[in-house]
């Protein structure tokens, strides 16, 4: 039976190697905020299950097996259903859900997660723009582009801010850079790789690449 460590570990190595990396145990460590030595013993405890739930190599890095990530999927489908229900039902700000849906993430059944996810017309997006796995544990496909690889004269539709940090989502919120605004790139700084963006028909502004790098979009 998965324990709320073990899901917690599942989701956090499922979001490191969402680009194509491997976790590392240091990464793993930050993130959750747990010694590595602790985070050592736990990763040879999944790698050591039956089935394993992850694969795990000294100094390699861990990433799921197919079991791990379903199991990671499960969590990650609950964990933005509830986010969505928050906002759109109960009336949280989007930077006020994470903490919230974590603690909830690993308590509902499956009745009430089916139920939330009919009761909001199955979204295939959270508030935040992240992809919601379906009933069938699949991720839609992701069409989107870091903020940062734009240039001038490319438009876009903002899809997602990858981020939980609540701060951070109120600045980009005061910026307007929220899922489904429209913007075009009228400049770019190759020393410092700053954007001049144009948001939702309003003055351009400069976006540094700390922001720009965690807005995803779809181009047009």
């Amino acid at each position: 039976m998965e324990t709320t460590s073990i899901q917690d570990y599942l989701k956090t190595i499922f979001d490191l190697t969402r680009d194509g990396e491997t976790a590392s145990t240091t990464a793993l460590a930050t993130r959750l905020g747990i010694a590595p030595a602790s985070v050592t013993g736990m990763v040879q405890k999944l790698a050591a299950a039956e089935p394993p739930l992850v694969h795990y190599r000294k100094h390699q890095g861990v990433t799921l097996t197919a079991g791990g990530e379903q199991a990671a999927l499960r969590v990650i489908r609950r964990h933005r259903l509830l986010e969505t229900y928050l906002v759109t039902t109960l009336g949280y700000a989007w930077d006020n859900v994470h903490e919230e849906a974590c603690r909830l993430e690993h308590v509902i059944s499956e009745e009430f997660e089916a139920k939330i996810a009919a009761a909001l017309g199955n979204p295939e997006r959270d508030p935040h723009g992240d992809p919601i796995p379906d009933a069938d544990l699949r991720l839609p496909t992701d069409p989107s582009t870091p903020l940062s690889a734009l240039r001038p004269g490319q438009g876009a539709t903002v899809l997602m801010v990858r981020s939980d940090d609540p701060a951070f989502l109120r600045h980009v919120e005061e910026i307007g850079l929220l899922p489904g605004v429209e913007l075009h790139i009228k400049n770019y700084s190759h020393f410092d790789q700053n954007l001049e963006v144009e948001i939702d028909s309003q003055p351009a502004r400069v976006i540094g690449l700390a922001i720009s790098c965690r807005i995803f979009v779809s181009v047009h």
